[in-house]
């Protein structure tokens, strides 16, 4: 691994493909998008990947009732996920399968070199196993004798022989790379969380079923009875995605990669996958960014609970842009969000309508009107700069946004303060609109990673000699509409 410092690799978690897109996952995959446009817009070749998770005992149930094979019960909704590409203008340059070929060659090879390592083994044993999360739950983890994520199932109890990884011989490994890399999780109280976890002592855990019960799997090699858990055969595609293990792969380059994740993945993702990884002998990944959940009513989003809002209406309703801010805007980063229909329409109003699309439509018309010539250019380095003073490095999404948007209201502020439109001399009126149109442009050139087509339009905009005045950007809402 010898990643190019002007390289960036980021990926989402991939979501079961036993239901269409939630908003929850839209939530966690926009933020995702923000990510990699900011890096790109700081100059870095960019991978972005996310895709779909096929395998586990959920999918090959769910495929039993309709009399589907599980690779065919998955593809409809497999191209629902692949349209959030196009519906939520996101920036994805990879999308996997974990049906694919290449991903089972290297979920296999990845088994190998664990079992190279003596960390794979096989025993019998008994657990309670949630199959909603596709994980064995302790006494410990379940709230009144049910899966605290998935209270409306029941736990299945599994008693077979299966294969199992010495994740107990990465305890010291993994408490040593938590010390050595202070922002490896974030937010802070989840990286304490993990660390708490990890410090209490780890169990081995199961890695493979038996294929006579749920042959949805990738078949473990050297036995043709057992198929990969569906968490160790998932967790691969992090790498799989790359063309990892073929030479001259993306992984050379790009690894490792930046991962985001909901809370209820933070054990997987930043304990599980990376002793695999020390396992495997390869580096582990550069960071973990945990989000919270999406609520309705104070409760998670998901359909197996009744908690749904359909996304694809969502989005033909109000467009993907009002969705996107009012996401991005409206619900911190790191924590739980409600979410809000009538909140979405006022913030949309209020902010994109009232606020910059305002701004843009007074701003250009005073231009045009008065033929004032421009020649706006936005440097790196101011890009830069405004991007550090918003927060957005650190990925306080809804702080940038609050941030952009002060110097918005400044702007329409000053317009309104000094009134141009009154002004008789018209070198007093440049040096009013020259200033504002320099902000504008400056502003949409950051804007470019939370609403890209409106901010590449007003860029358009106002890079031309002669800005004209601005069509409607954002126009109004009916408040009735919900």
């Amino acid at each position: 691994m010898n990643q190019n410092n002007d390289n960036f690799y980021i990926s989402t978690t991939l979501p079961y493909t036993n239901s269409a897109p939630h908003l929850g996952f839209a939530a966690e995959i926009i933020k995702a998008d923000v990510i990699a446009r900011y890096q790109n817009l700081l100059g870095k070749k960019v991978i972005f990947n996310t895709g779909t998770d096929e395998h586990g005992l959920k999918i090959q149930q769910a495929a039993n009732k309709i009399a589907l094979s599980p690779r065919d019960y998955c593809t409809p909704y497999v191209e629902e996920f692949k349209s959030l590409i196009k519906v939520l203008n996101l920036s994805v340059s990879n999308f996997i399968r974990t049906s694919d070929e290449d991903h089972k060659k290297a979920a296999q090879h990845f088994w190998k070199l664990c079992e190279a390592n003596g960390d794979i083994y096989k025993k019998s044993y008994k657990i309670k196993y949630c199959v909603g999360c596709e994980m064995e739950k302790k006494d410990s983890d379940l709230v009144a004798g049910s899966c605290p994520f998935h209270p409306n199932r029941d736990l299945e109890i599994i008693e077979e022989e299966n294969y199992f990884f010495r994740f107990s011989k990465y305890q010291s490994q993994l408490l040593d790379l938590y010390e050595q890399n202070k922002d490896f999780v974030l937010p802070r109280h989840r990286f304490k969380e993990i660390k708490n976890f990890v410090s209490s002592g780890l169990q081995d855990f199961s890695i493979s079923r038996l294929k006579s019960k749920m042959p949805n799997g990738v078949d473990v090699p050297g036995d043709s009875e057992q198929v990969m858990y569906v968490w160790f055969d998932a967790l691969v595609n992090y790498i799989s995605t790359l063309s990892w293990p073929k030479v001259n792969s993306q992984f050379n380059d790009f690894w490792p990669v930046v991962q985001v994740c909901g809370k209820d993945n933070l054990r997987q993702q930043s304990a599980m996958w990376q002793a695999m990884l020390l396992s495997a002998g390869l580096a582990p990944s550069k960071q973990i960014l945990v989000f919270g959940f999406l609520t309705i009513d104070g409760e998670k989003i998901s359909k197996s609970q009744g908690k749904s809002i359909d996304l694809f209406d969502l989005t033909n309703k109000f467009g993907y842009e009002a969705l996107r801010y009012y996401l991005l805007s409206d619900i911190p980063t790191f924590e739980d969000g409600d979410f809000s229909e009538q909140r979405l329409i006022l913030k949309y109003n209020a902010d994109l309508a009232n606020g910059l699309g305002n701004l843009v439509s007074r701003l250009s018309n005073l231009l045009e009107k008065n033929k004032i010539k421009t020649n706006l250019r936005v440097t790196n380095k101011a890009l830069i700069d405004l991007a550090n003073a918003s927060g957005l490095s650190n990925y306080q999404f809804n702080q940038s946004l609050q941030f952009i948007w002060q110097k918005i209201s400044f702007c329409n502020e000053t317009l309104s303060n000094k009134a141009p439109w009154k002004m008789e001399s018209r070198d007093e009126i440049i040096k009013v609109l020259i200033p504002l149109a320099e902000e504008v442009l400056d502003i949409a050139t950051i804007l470019q990673v939370f609403l890209p087509d409106s901010a590449n339009k007003i860029i358009e905009l106002f890079s031309q000699e002669q800005i004209t005045k601005s069509t409607s950007l954002f126009p109004r809402i009916d408040s009735k509409l919900n």
